[in-house]
């Protein structure tokens, strides 16, 4: 399974940018989609954005908002949040999934171990 690690979380305030990172290591031959869900206090872990054939994916909460991003190497996967909202606080997760799966917090491989952002309104 493919190791990640989440960096970039912090307070800011509504209107706001933020840019989360995230480092895969360990990949295997196996192909992966790499994605962010997000979960706030006493929530479901719902899903924010993730890689797709033809282009990234997003849920409508944040279409227009937020941009998924890679480097060349395949190693680093970006969420880049603009125009943050409250309802944006939660801490956010990279996830990993096979190219055969869905994103639904079921089928995710690996999860990196979470970065809070919180946004102040």
């Amino acid at each position: 399974q493919v190791q990640l690690v989440e960096s970039g979380g912090g307070l800011v305030q509504a209107g706001d940018s933020l840019r989360l990172s995230c480092a895969a290591s360990g990949r295997t031959n196996s192909r992966y989609w790499m994605g962010w869900f997000r979960q706030a206090p006493g929530k479901e872990r719902n899903f924010v954005g993730g890689q797709n054939w033809g282009g990234p994916t997003y849920a409508d909460s944040v279409k227009g908002r937020f941009t998924i991003s890679g480097d060349n190497t395949k190693t680093m996967l970006y969420l880049q949040m603009t125009s943050l909202k409250p309802e944006d606080t939660a801490v956010y997760y990279c996830a990993a999934r096979p190219f055969g799966s869905s994103w639904s917090s079921w089928d995710i491989a690996s999860w990196g171990q979470g970065t809070q952002v919180t946004v102040s309104s």
